[in-house]
């Protein structure tokens, strides 16, 4: 860990170009989370991820996932799933509980890199208007989610969950619609996996990412565009 940058303000990150290989992407250290830090982050290309009881660690990796809004297309199951308007969507109605969804552990999992601090920061930089969630309802439970950061016209997403089956891919679904609506050309995911890559994630390199990030980020959007409120059915 000496070996990397310390963060303790964002001028203090250094060029993504500089990350690690193995692990890969990892850029840089810090103690702490803070709306200025995680704004500084997402508009160099850059998102922590580390376990409790470590320092916040910072990562720009080398290729990332994304998924692109013109291209992305339901599947057919999924479709079916959509058509059959078994859930109800909204958007920033809770985005507390969405991240509380994201961080309980799965079965295959005993832990969650989504630390109570993470918790706290992100609901600190929804408040400031640029963390944003969409939840999936049915019976008026919320059964799945997802959340992420805003920045221009770019949406970065940091996880989601489900307690009904396909309710995260719902709102993933609907995600696509409103970001496609506003001119977004990407979602970012971070880190490839094959589950992203078979709901139609993308590889890219470093280098295409960040030529998306620098003509994206400050661009405007619809000043109502993450209002709170629920969404009118998408059958795709």
């Amino acid at each position: 860990m000496l070996s990397l940058p310390l963060i303790e303000s964002p001028e203090h990150f250094p060029p993504v170009e500089t990350a690690l290989d193995d692990p890969d992407g990892l850029l840089a250290y810090g103690f702490t989370l803070s709306i200025e830090l995680l704004l500084g982050a997402y508009y160099r290309g850059i998102f922590p991820w580390y376990s409790d009881g470590d320092p916040v660690l910072w990562w720009s990796p080398n290729p990332r996932a994304a998924f692109f809004t013109e291209q992305f297309s339901p599947s057919k199951s999924l479709r079916k799933q959509l058509r059959k308007a078994d859930f109800k969507v909204s958007i920033n109605q809770n985005f507390a509980a969405v991240i509380k969804g994201c961080s309980d552990p799965r079965k295959d999992q005993s832990g969650t890199w989504i630390t109570e601090e993470m918790q706290l920061a992100y609901i600190d930089l929804h408040r400031a208007g640029y963390a944003h969630s969409v939840e999936v309802w049915q019976q008026e439970q919320l059964v799945g989610g997802l959340y992420g950061v805003s920045l221009g016209r770019l949406f970065f997403g940091e996880s989601m969950f489900h307690t009904a089956t396909d309710a995260s891919k719902v709102a993933l679904c609907y995600l696509v619609s409103i970001c496609r609506s506003a001119g977004f050309p990407m979602i970012d995911c971070q880190l490839p996996n094959p589950h992203l890559s078979s709901l139609g994630a993308e590889t890219v390199s470093r280098n295409e990412f960040l030529d998306y990030l620098y003509q994206w980020r400050d661009q405007s959007v619809p000043a109502d565009m993450w209002q709170p409120r629920w969404l009118p059915t998408h059958r795709w």
